[in-house]
């Protein structure tokens, strides 16, 4: 499980670090860009895993504030980050997270002045 406490994020990019041995960096990278989620694996401090597996993922947010998305939105997108996540193997709780992917880019098209 990627553990990132969101109340105490004051910067732009955020290092999640992974205390499950299974979901590494690289599985974590893997898994929200399935459901269209833009982020890459990170070393952490005293990471166990090599540089090219990881035990961190690394997630920012200029692209989502340039969209126009606000701080309930960013709790929605921790929500389907967590679900994803921690339920990697239930393909219909994949499936519902990209849908929820999905509407938050409908309501925050990248170019809305050619929509």
């Amino acid at each position: 499980l990627m553990l990132l406490d969101l109340r105490s994020v004051t910067a732009h990019l955020q290092t999640a670090g992974a205390t499950d041995p299974v979901m590494t960096g690289k599985r974590a990278d893997k898994l929200v860009d399935a459901i269209h989620i833009t982020a890459n694996k990170n070393t952490i401090p005293f990471d166990p895993e090599s540089p090219f597996v990881t035990s961190g993922l690394r997630l920012g947010s200029p692209a989502l504030t340039t969209r126009g998305l606000l701080e309930v939105d960013f709790r929605h997108i921790a929500d389907i980050l967590a679900d994803c996540l921690m339920y990697p193997e239930q393909e219909s709780t994949q499936k519902d997270c990209l849908t929820r992917v999905l509407q938050l880019c409908q309501r925050f098209p990248l170019y809305p002045h050619l929509g």
